[in-house]
């Protein structure tokens, strides 16, 4: 079941503000509005902020939801390609204007090749699994030109696993990547299927990155573990 796009339609044609309730395995209850995905660039995020003013060249955006990046980087002039499989959301950024959409998963989409490739919202997420992120990187590194960026972001959870005295406790029932977490979402009286969501750190994001040719850069840090990264493939420079 589509839920977030049901929202995200909701919300754009009906007005109905109803929020997704989202659980995991290490946490329950958490609230996301959609009107979270209708933001402006004022109300962003520092760190999705400089992801868009970094953007150039003909840019990707991957899981746009109801295009606000892609809307932003639209009315900056730049060449953007919202990427969502979504139909519902695709549906309500053709109301919003976004002038170039396609609609499907992004291991599918082949041919083209960007200057920008954006991953915002926890972009890393979209891989679900460690094994997941190298397939990802290996697929977006086709779509790259000489010269191109990926811009991604992404949130080291480690702290979830702390103690008061800084120890950190260990889930013997899981042996995969700490952040390697299931996600399961609400909306009105339906529940989705379970689906992998990945939180990577930096250092394990770069190891990864760097097994498809890939030099990682730590563009910006937040407060609570997120961070911006920018991978430049190192066969991949301008002709």
């Amino acid at each position: 079941m589509d839920l977030i796009g049901q929202a995200i339609y909701n919300y754009h044609f009906n007005g109905n503000d109803e929020s997704l309730v989202i659980d995991s395995n290490y946490t329950e209850d958490e609230v996301l509005d959609p009107s979270h995905f209708f933001r402006t660039y004022d109300l962003m995020s520092a760190i999705e902020k400089r992801a868009l003013d970094l953007c150039r060249g003909k840019i990707l955006d991957v899981g746009a939801g109801a295009g606000c990046h892609a809307l932003d980087l639209q009315n900056r002039a730049l060449r953007v390609t919202a990427l969502e499989k979504s139909e519902l959301a695709c549906q309500v950024m053709t109301d919003r204007g976004v002038e170039h959409i396609v609609t499907g998963d992004m291991m599918d989409h082949t041919g083209i090749m960007y200057d920008t490739i954006l991953l915002l919202m926890n972009g890393a997420g979209l891989a679900g699994t460690m094994q997941g992120l190298e397939r990802m990187l290996a697929h977006l590194k086709t779509l790259l030109a000489p010269g191109g960026q990926i811009l991604m972001d992404s949130t080291d959870i480690i702290y979830l696993f702390q103690e008061d005295d800084g120890s950190l406790w260990i889930d013997l029932a899981n042996n995969n990547y700490y952040g390697e977490m299931t996600f399961t979402i609400k909306y009105r009286n339906k529940t989705g299927d379970p689906f992998p969501w990945l939180f990577v750190d930096f250092e394990s994001l770069s190891q990864y990155a760097g097994k498809q040719g890939f030099k990682t850069e730590l563009v910006m840090e937040g407060e609570d573990g997120d961070y911006l990264a920018r991978l430049v493939h190192l066969d991949n420079s301008p002709i």
